[in-house]
């Protein structure tokens, strides 16, 4: 009799130990991080690798982190940027989803094929274009030019529009024969209807917001405006001082922990709402 029993016994099983090698394989680095993030400077750049910190820290690399450059700072602009791009998007994302499915007007089609095609084409390609935009409208080195171009994406129409398809016809027809405006509609029949969809998304926008490093290197050279995401680079740019590794990692350890804690705990919301817009309509 084989060791593992039967053929869907050892598929089983090989599956089993896949995934762990995959899990192993992406969470090693997140490890290395926050383990590093405890460790003195020569340990961390020794060519031998230690699983615990042999000289252990402590807080000491997160305090090095503050005095090296404005750390609060940092994650200021982080938070007010994510926030700023995760409430207008879910409204405007919202809106243009209800009037692509439930009105019927000429060249919707055309339209929303046009705007979904928009997300074929690669961020790095649309950095150039915008940023002439911004110069001519006066806004580099502004917050505006740093969150203006983020509020608004394709992905989020798209989902919104797959959602509120969903919602029967008979709902917002028995609305509006009892008088109700289409913005009364909006706000208190559709918009309660979409909370699953709308918290998948706030999820989906907090992270690419979050974790944007392109936009906002280009868009903005002021201290002061920087996010965490540039702001690490503060630490590692050896033209400016000696690189900093521990307090870089601390930083990167900061930078993460908001991420972790989404995904642990909305990750079915995250995984819903990207299957879920998938497959509707």
């Amino acid at each position: 009799m084989s060791v593992f029993g039967s053929p869907l016994r050892r598929s089983a099983a090989l599956s089993v130990v896949m995934t762990a090698v995959v899990a192993i394989v992406f969470f090693f680095p997140i490890y290395f991080m926050l383990v590093s993030a405890f460790k003195s400077e020569p340990e961390i750049i020794s060519q031998r690798f230690s699983f615990l910190p042999l000289d252990f820290q402590g807080p000491g690399q997160f305090q090095r982190a503050a005095e090296i450059a404005p750390l609060g700072t940092y994650l200021f602009n982080s938070s007010l940027v994510a926030a700023i791009n995760v409430g207008v998007t879910l409204l405007f994302s919202a809106l243009a989803g209800y009037g692509f499915a439930k009105f019927t007007f000429p060249g919707r089609t055309a339209l929303f094929l046009f705007v979904i095609s928009t997300m074929m084409i690669p961020t790095q390609i649309l950095v150039v274009p915008l940023f002439v935009e911004i110069k001519l409208l006066g806004w580099v080195n502004s917050y505006q030019g740093l969150i203006v171009p983020g509020m608004m994406n394709a992905f989020g129409v798209f989902m919104m529009r797959q959602y509120v398809y969903d919602i029967p016809d008979e709902i917002i027809e028995a609305a509006r024969a009892d008088g109700a405006g289409e913005i009364r509609i909006f706000f208190f029949i559709v918009l309660p209807l979409l909370t699953p969809a709308l918290a998948s998304l706030a999820i989906i926008i907090f992270i690419w917001s979050w974790g944007n490093f392109l936009w906002p290197l280009v868009a903005v050279t002021r201290e002061e405006l920087a996010v965490l995401a540039t702001g690490i680079t503060s630490y590692t740019q050896p033209y400016q001082r000696q690189p900093m590794w521990g307090a870089a990692m601390a930083v990167a350890t900061i930078a993460t922990l908001p991420l972790l804690v989404l995904f642990v705990f909305f990750q079915r919301y995250l995984v819903k709402g990207l299957t879920a817009a998938a497959v509707k309509g």
